[in-house]
This record gives structure tokens, C-alpha cells and sequence, in this order.
């Protein structure tokens, strides 16, 4: 299936590693010119060399931390009129309300709320004023099922949805979508993360740690990390203009709702 993207500009946040490079890779693989970031120059460096070996596509860098303005400054400097944002950043470990005091939660905001908040300010203009325009905003499941442990997560990330649902009233008129995907359970350095913490608190090995957490899934694996980066490049095809405010999850059957 055509996409209809080769040779747009798209910007993907945090893509040196995990959904963040999924969704970089596959937006490659459809043609798209590409701007990769991460904070580590040389786990940066790697993944672009990677990204470029697979697809043959062109592949910028930009080292910097997107939770301060002069990490942002240099991302957009380096494409100043994507045609493409692909909002990513890390977050916070689990935890519980006693746990987070007022730097923990200034921090869950700037990573998962005000840098993608800042960002579509300065894209979005741009986006319609040129008739074209894909957000795609990595937020997570929790959004839809929130857990305690998860709760720094799903405030910060809860907003920018709230955010996004309001903006993309306005700018779907100049075809300018913005969207959400939800992952939950992909095979990433995060889930090695929340392995080892399983690991450590339960006393088991990490082929167990991995499998209790598949578990947890109805479809009793992790997800792939490509499956996700071709939900994202579909979401910022041209053929998807018509679909807008919305949040895909990609939870392997977990959520147990409805709607």
C-alpha cells in the first residue's frame, strides 16, 4: 500500500531506540525524510546508521534534550516545516503518590506534557498554512485504564490528549491531524526495565520476569515494535485525513472497555 508520504519531512522525537525508532524506521521505509533524536550522541549516531542500512533513506540527527527550549530550538532548526511530528519522550518510573514530590511531578509534565505541547506550537501554524500536516503523539494505555503505579504517566500524558482532542477540531479543516497511539507491553528497553524492577521485587529470573508481564496480556506476548512504527506511518499517510482526535491502542486485548 502506497502511503502517499515519500519525500515529506518528519520529525521523530526520542527515536534513538524503542517506538520511537519503530516509527522513525517505518516512516523511512515509506520515503519519508527523516530527523531522528536522542540525547546520546553516539546511541543516536547507531540508530541512523541503522535506519539509513535498512531503507536507504536519508537520516538527520539532532542530540538534544526536548524537555528544555534549547533542545527544542535544535530539533526545529534542523526542519524548520515537517510535514510530520511524531511527539515521543521517556517516561517516568512507576511509583506511588507518596513517592512523588513536587520535582517528580515538574518532571512527568515537562517529559510528557510540555515538550509535545511546545513543539505543536511551533509546527502547527506551519502545517496549515501548507495544507498538510500529521501529529502522532506516543502517549500509553494507561491513559485508558490508569493504575496507581502508573500515575505520575498518566496525568502528564491524559493532558496532552486533552490538548490534542481540542487542537484537532481546529486544524483538521487545512488537513492537519492529530493523533494519539497507545502502546502497553511492547518489546522495548523500557519492558527490560520494568523486567528487571519485576526481577528484583518478585526474586525471579528474567525469563520469568518477561513472561509474567506477556502474561498480563489476553494475547500472552509483548508487542513488536514494528507493528507499532506501521500504525504510525498509517496515521500520517495521506490517507489518513480524515481521521482526527482519536486514540488507537495497541494493548494486545488488554483493554477491557467498550469504547
Amino acid at each position: 500500500m502506497d502511503l502517499g508520504i515519500q519525500g515529506r519531512k518528519a520529525i521523530v522525537c526520542a527515536s534513538s531506540q524503542g517506538l520511537g525508532h519503530a516509527c522513525a524506521l517505518a516512516l523511512a521505509q515509506e520515503g519519508c525524510l527523516v530527523v531522528i533524536n536522542g540525547r546520546n550522541a553516539e546511541k543516536l549516531a547507531l540508530a541512523a546508521q541503522s535506519i539509513r542500512a535498512a531503507t536507504g533513506q536519508a537520516v538527520m540527527t539532532v542530540a538534544a534534550d526536548l524537555n528544555t527550549e534549547p533542545g527544542r530550538a535544535a530539533l526545529l532548526a534542523a526542519c524548520p516545516e515537517p510535514d510530520i511530528l511524531v511527539n515521543n519522550n521517556a517516561g517516568p518510573p512507576p511509583g506511588q503518590l507518596s513517592d512523588w514530590d513536587h520535582a517528580a511531578w515538574t518532571g512527568a509534565l515537562e517529559s510528557n506534557l510540555l515538550s509535545a505541547a511546545l513543539l505543536l506550537r511551533e509546527v502547527l501554524p506551519g502545517m496549515r498554512s501548507r495544507g498538510f500536516g500529521r501529529v502522532v503523539n506516543i502517549t500509553s494505555a494507561m491513559v485508558k485504564t490508569p493504575h496507581a503505579a502508573m500515575g505520575l504517566s498518566t496525568a502528564a500524558r491524559a493532558g496532552l490528549t486533552a490538548l490534542s482532542r481540542a487542537l484537532a477540531r481546529e486544524a483538521i479543516v487545512d488537513n492537519v491531524t492529530i493523533n494519539n497511539l497507545l502502546p502497553e507491553r511492547f518489546d522495548t528497553p523500557r519492558q527490560e526495565f520494568m523486567a528487571q524492577q519485576l526481577m528484583a521485587t518478585a526474586g525471579i529470573d528474567r525469563a520469568s520476569a518477561r513472561q509474567r508481564i506477556a502474561d498480563s496480556l489476553p494475547a500472552r506476548r509483548f508487542g513488536r515494535p514494528e507493528e507499532f512504527g506501521a500504525a504510525c506511518a498509517f496515521l500520517c499517510s495521506a490517507s489518513s485525513g480524515f481521521m482526527t482526535g482519536q486514540n488507537l491502542l495497541l494493548d494486545g486485548g488488554s483493554y477491557w472497555g467498550l469504547i
